[in-house]
């Protein structure tokens, strides 16, 4: 009696693997498209991107932000695919996102000064400018800082500062375009 029950659920078992099969099938497929797609995008970032004038940081930015956006896409999509409900998963990542831009947002807000400010050569390297009560000349200008040396100081300038407040720019001590 017990090898008959124990065949039939086999039976049962090997009948609902085999129907829920090309779904699991489906499933991996679209994530592995979503995974796909997110590497050509890369490569089509990079390749375009190095023959612009686009900053690398900007680049290698843009470059994260889709491919964590197309694999959370592609997460997503194949687990509806499985018949997983997703509406509480993708309602906890949008208050997890607004919890953390909550808590992120000086770090935020400068990241994204920084992103303008490469994007629009609003400043270039040996600039000299005036900002916040500081002056002196831009050594470097990355996604958080922007770093004046002075005679006495190095002082690194958070973007968000730069886009709240005045810029004074003197010009280029070495005489090149802006």
């Amino acid at each position: 009696m017990e090898g008959l029950t124990l065949d039939l659920n086999m039976t049962r078992l090997t009948t609902q693997v085999a129907l829920y099969l090309p779904t699991l099938v489906t499933s991996v497929l679209i994530f592995l498209f979503f995974w796909l797609a997110a590497h050509m995008l890369q490569k089509l970032i990079r390749k375009y991107g190095c023959k612009s004038r686009v900053r690398c940081e900007l680049l290698e930015l843009t470059r994260r932000v889709v491919k964590v956006l197309m694999l959370t896409l592609g997460t997503v999509t194949a687990l509806g695919t499985l018949g997983i409900d997703v509406s509480a998963l993708v309602a906890g990542l949008g208050l997890t996102g607004f919890a953390l831009g909550f808590a992120l947002r000086d770090a935020i807000s400068n990241l994204m000064a920084g992103v303008l400010i490469l994007f629009y050569q609003t400043l270039k390297v040996n600039d000299v400018v005036a900002v916040a009560g500081f002056e002196g000349v831009v050594t470097d200008v990355d996604l958080r800082y922007t770093t004046l040396q002075s005679e006495e100081h190095r002082v690194l300038i958070p973007n968000s500062t730069l886009f709240t407040n005045p810029i004074k720019i003197n010009g280029n001590p070495e005489g090149g375009e802006r």
